[in-house]
């Protein structure tokens, strides 16, 4: 059962017009645009890299997370879900994992280009994308909590960055600080500190997102 919902989450995502390609679509165009008002000075350009792609990164995923419980709220699938032998924190994990495997894993393996676009050397890419593939599952799974609890407001997606990205903060500061550190050709530890945000934030963030779909359904 929880493969099944999988790989409908999956589907829903991926399918014509989906919020995959929408935020695939926004990575890669904010990419594009920085480097256009910033200028064609390389050197500068290494130095934003980071953080540009490590932002653009988070409100991508953003983009595609205010539907992924308003939509099976809206049409009533949600009520059928949770009347289902799966627990709503093993449904907020499985959804967690899909929006992962649709946006923050497709985010990640086009990273890679995108850094080279911006000059940066190959050591600087691999952390890039190394510090993506281990920071945004927490994008989703913090993502996830505050999809929940907006998922009964009209337009809910309008008020989900506003709670979400003060909580991403810690993931997009070590993210760019790895990269920036690589560039630098320093050690740096912020790797490690991102990869335990993520791990705390996955573990936890289905519990939280859960405890939020069951308040929604019992008002």
């Amino acid at each position: 059962m929880i493969g099944a919902l999988l790989f409908r989450d999956i589907r829903l995502a991926t399918r014509a017009g989906g919020s995959a390609a929408l935020a695939l679509a926004f990575f890669a165009a904010v990419a594009t645009l920085v480097p256009l008002g910033v200028g064609v000075d390389l050197k500068l350009l290494m130095r934003v890299a980071a953080g540009v792609l490590w932002v653009a990164a988070v409100l991508a995923a953003l983009l595609s997370l205010d539907r992924l419980f308003q939509a099976d709220f809206e049409d009533g699938s949600l009520d059928v879900i949770a009347l289902s032998p799966l627990s709503l924190e093993t449904v907020a994990a499985v959804k967690i994992a899909a929006h992962w495997l649709t946006t923050g894993l497709p985010l990640t393996l086009l990273s890679p280009l995108l850094g080279v676009m911006f000059g940066l050397p190959p050591e600087a890419v691999g952390v890039l994308t190394l510090s993506l593939a281990t920071g945004t599952p927490a994008v989703s799974a913090m993502g996830a909590i505050g999809a929940a609890l907006t998922m009964s407001i009209r337009r809910g997606g309008l008020i989900l960055p506003l709670l979400v990205l003060p909580l991403l903060a810690p993931a997009v500061i070590f993210g760019a600080g790895a990269v920036q550190a690589a560039l630098d050709g320093l050690s740096s530890g912020a790797l490690l500190f991102l990869a335990a945000f993520a791990v705390v934030a996955t573990l936890l963030s289905p519990f939280a997102a859960g405890a939020a779909v069951r308040l929604n359904l019992a008002g």
